[in-house]
């Protein structure tokens, strides 16, 4: 029969292995260190459930801090190099209209609060937050 360490060890390289294969975000990764990290207290004691709570409280704490510290927020994307649109529906200052951007239409504002875009206007694409768009009259640039 195999030892309480040799299992944990086993069971560790099976998680960090299936990391590799299937990327989860560091999720099984974190998982097989902390079966790892048991094995070391599987040394010390020998009750089969401790070392299953230890394993299942260091596979969430690990996780959370993964989470936390490491795994960075994706930024918004960076407008392609044609940012340019036509006004839908006229841009009142301060109000959302409607412009067409490549192929859809997107909900906008204009980047000046004193301007009204009418419709059928041409506009460049400032920004972008969330899913609105920042826009400026082609006229005007």
């Amino acid at each position: 029969m195999l030892s309480s360490v040799l299992v944990w060890l086993i069971i560790g390289s099976i998680f960090c292995v299936m990391e590799l294969i299937f990327p989860t975000a560091f999720v099984e990764l974190m998982m097989g260190l902390s079966a790892i990290l048991v094995a070391g207290f599987a040394l010390f004691i020998p009750y089969d459930n401790v070392l299953i709570i230890l394993w299942m409280i260091f596979s969430i704490g690990l996780i959370f801090l993964t989470k936390k510290y490491v795994i960075t927020h994706k930024k918004e994307p960076l407008l392609l190099e044609e940012s340019e649109g036509i006004t839908i529906s006229s841009i009142e200052p301060g109000r959302v209209g409607q412009v067409m951007y490549e192929g859809s239409s997107w909900s906008a504002i204009c980047s000046d609060e004193s301007l009204v875009i009418p419709p059928e206007e041409a506009v460049y694409i400032i920004s972008r937050k969330g899913n609105i768009l920042s826009v400026l009259p082609k006229k005007f640039i």
